[in-house]
Order: structure tokens, then sequence, then C-alpha cells
């Protein structure tokens, strides 16, 4: 049995290269024509550096970059990693509670609206007044850009249950805990896992919010002190490496999602 569920990861590991390898050679054919575009047209590295130019400063010692690039790329994957996982869990957690009463949900909506619709960046500086800079404040900023889509993808798949099924398990005694563990919950996970999908990447989008304005490391904290500089490859340099952590997360979603619902992969496979 343990043999087979390795080989059954490692089944799932290369159909999923196999199925991504096309996003792959977009994304490097994207850095060749960048890297070409730049070369042909004689682009200063000040308005746009070449990609070997902005990896550069991450590995060579450059006199106008002279970050501590190890530090800042740790900071930032800690903040949107602790996000990550604290707003998932408070995310599912308070979309169980919202589906279970409706008294609850009809208090409680109005006031999530409410507070999704302001923008970050402007609650961002009472949020620093508040906490002070530090790790805490990233993670409080991460977790309000990505929290309610958690929430509201969470509660919609909560809710997207048959009527005939509810009324069948209801006729047959079902008590409202065992219709949510054994119902509701494994219907949700398709929701809950596009919730997921879509926090990974705004955690990573928190993160950076929170650096521009609360911290004094982190990558968000390089593209902001490289602007007031006008040093451009450090920057390019920070995205890059944002761009590749936002993925890798993403990535490793995808993964658990194929774990716990294999049906899925099953039936896109059949089609």
């Amino acid at each position: 049995m343990k043999g087979r569920g390795v080989r059954s990861l490692l089944a799932d590991f290369s159909r999923g290269v196999r199925n991504n390898y096309r996003s792959a050679l977009v994304v490097l054919g994207f850095f060749l024509i960048w890297e070409a575009s730049v070369a042909v047209f004689s682009v200063p590295e000040f308005i746009l550096p070449s990609p070997t130019s902005a990896l550069a400063h991450l590995f060579l010692p450059q006199p106008d970059a002279n970050y501590n690039w190890p530090l800042h790329i740790r900071t930032t994957v800690m903040e949107f990693v602790l996000s990550f996982a604290v707003t998932a869990v408070v995310g599912i957690l308070m979309a169980l509670f919202l589906s279970w009463s409706r008294l609850v949900r009809e208090l409680a909506l109005p006031l999530f609206i409410f507070v999704n619709s302001l923008p970050i960046i402007a609650i961002a500086p009472i949020i620093l007044l508040w906490m002070g800079y530090g790790l805490k404040t990233n993670v409080l900023i991460a977790f309000l850009v990505g929290f309610f889509p958690v929430v509201i993808n969470t509660t919609v798949g909560l809710a997207a249950v048959e009527e005939d099924l509810l009324d069948l398990v209801k006729y047959l005694d079902a008590s409202k805990l065992q219709i949510y563990l054994k119902i509701r919950i494994p219907n949700s996970l398709p929701y809950i896992f596009s919730g997921l999908k879509i926090c990974s990447t705004m955690s990573v989008v928190g993160a950076i919010v929170g650096e521009f304005i609360a911290s004094d490391r982190g990558l968000g904290y390089i593209i902001i002190n490289s602007q007031y500089t006008m040093d451009t490859p450090p920057i390019f340099s920070a995205l890059i490496v944002v761009s590749v952590a936002g993925a890798l997360l993403y990535g490793v979603v995808s993964l658990c999602e194929r774990l716990l619902m294999p049906w899925r992969q099953a039936q896109t496979t059949n089609r």
C-alpha cells in the first residue's frame, strides 16, 4: 500500500509536468523575447534591463545593488506563506461558521462586504500605526487581501448542494453535523481549492504591499528603495523572484488539489 501511494504520487507529479510543459515553454519564450528585444533595440538598463542582467543582481556582487538577497527573499517568503496558511484556516472555518447559521450569515456578510470594499493601500497605514513595523503587520495586510476569496468561494461551495440529496439524507435522519461532514464539505472541495488558488497569488501581493509601507526588509522594500535611487535592475530581480515564488505556491495548491480530489483528475483525463 505504501509503495502504491508513492507510485501514485510520482505518477501525479509526472502527469502534472506533462500537462504544464506548454506553460513553461510560454514563460521561457517570454524571457527570450525580452532578452532579444533589449539587445536589438539597445534599451538602456535604467529603463529596461535584460533578464540576464536582472538575474545577475541576484547571484553576483553588484556595486549598485548591495542587497542581502537571501535575507530579503526569506523575509518575503515567510510573510506570504504564513499569511496563506492563516488565511486558509481562518477563511475556511469562517465559511463553515457562516453557512451553519443563516442568522450569523445575514449579520456578518454586510460587514465583510464593507471591509472588503476598503482599498488595502488606504488602510495599511492605519494598521501600521496600530501594530508598528514587523512581520505581524505584513502578514495581517496579506491576510486581509486573500481572506475574502477563500470565505466567499467556500461559502458558495457549502451551499451548492442539490436539494433532493439534502431531502433524502434528512429523511434518513442524518444530523446537521453528518450532512456537513459527508455531503457539504466534500462537495465544496472544488470551491475551496479555487479560493485557495486565488489566495496563493493574493497573499504574495498583500505581502509586497505590506513591505511597501511597513517594512525595512523584504523584496517590496528592495523595490521601493531601488525606485528612490533609480536603480532599475534590482526592481526586476525582485519582481522575477516574486513571480516565481507565487507560481510555486500556486503549484503546491494545485498538487494538493490533485491528491485530495483524484476523481477530478480522472474526469479531466477521460474527456
